[in-house]
């Protein structure tokens, strides 16, 4: 990456597009270095040269981007592809997965500040969902654990979040989650919790796991069908109340992947 006082050259993920006029379009981009950035492409609808084809949603790109000095949007002065993503756009579920990640990172990440680790997530799970070597649920799973603790929203797996006794010391028996709590609840302070999500103990475990350690590693763990679907209805729930919103990405993703069960 080289940045100057007016220019920005970065590898970029590509994860909001919109029309803008005739011919403009709106790109946001998720980079480490400088975090999301929001520029204007003029003239990328009609361009045969600098954009033609490449501003896609879910690209891997190289940018450079003209800052500028006033207090219009920095506008997208040259791209070049770096890696495509077409199995993704190809793919409703794919895309509807992609969708739902990227709309929380540009919902939750403020402009120009760096973001490492989360570019490196973004751009490992989006290579993953391209490539189909895993499959979209556990992606799913991966994103939001990894996502909610780096955005400081970590649910509690560890403690029963009403009596702080360990998970390992509550017995076999699910636990539920307490939503407004953010965390576990143990069968004893079950009866307190007005919104709840069951999780058996191997689902605990296994989300932990997903949280902890080397990337790829982490995803070599194999999930049974029920744990799935508890860590699935568990983050889907959890991550719009603690974000405050429902994502529109996500009703659609619940929409078209319900045939699929």
């Amino acid at each position: 990456m080289k940045n100057s006082l007016q220019s920005i050259t970065t590898p970029a993920v590509l994860i909001r597009r919109l029309d803008y006029g005739d011919f403009d379009l709106i790109v946001t981009f998720l980079t480490a270095e400088n975090g999301k950035v929001t520029t204007i492409a003029k003239s990328a609808k009609r361009s045969t040269k600098r954009f033609s084809g490449i501003l896609e949603l879910f690209y891997f790109l190289d940018v450079v981007i003209h800052m500028g000095k006033g207090k219009g949007l920095p506008v997208l002065s040259e791209a070049s592809l770096r890696k495509p993503t077409d199995h993704i756009g190809s793919d409703i579920v794919k895309t509807a997965y992609a969708s739902y990640w990227t709309e929380l990172v540009n919902d939750w990440v403020e402009a120009g500040q760096r973001q490492n680790e989360l570019y490196g997530l973004l751009t490992f799970v989006l290579d993953a969902l391209n490539a189909g070597t895993i499959p979209e649920e556990i992606l799913s799973i991966f994103f939001q654990m990894r996502f909610l603790s780096l955005s400081g929203l970590c649910p509690n797996l560890n403690q029963c979040s009403a009596c702080d006794t360990d998970v390992e010391d509550t017995g076999r028996q699910p636990l539920t989650v307490d939503l407004a709590q953010g965390g576990l609840i143990c069968e004893r302070c079950a009866t307190y919790v007005s919104e709840a999500h069951c999780l058996s103990q191997g689902t605990v475990k296994q989300l932990r796991w997903l949280n902890e350690g080397d990337m790829r590693k982490a995803l070599r763990i194999r999930f049974s069908r029920q744990a799935l679907q508890e860590s699935q209805s568990f983050l889907e729930a959890f991550v719009p109340y603690h974000l405050g919103r429902e994502p529109k990405s996500l009703r659609f993703l619940r929409k078209i992947r319900a045939p699929r069960k």
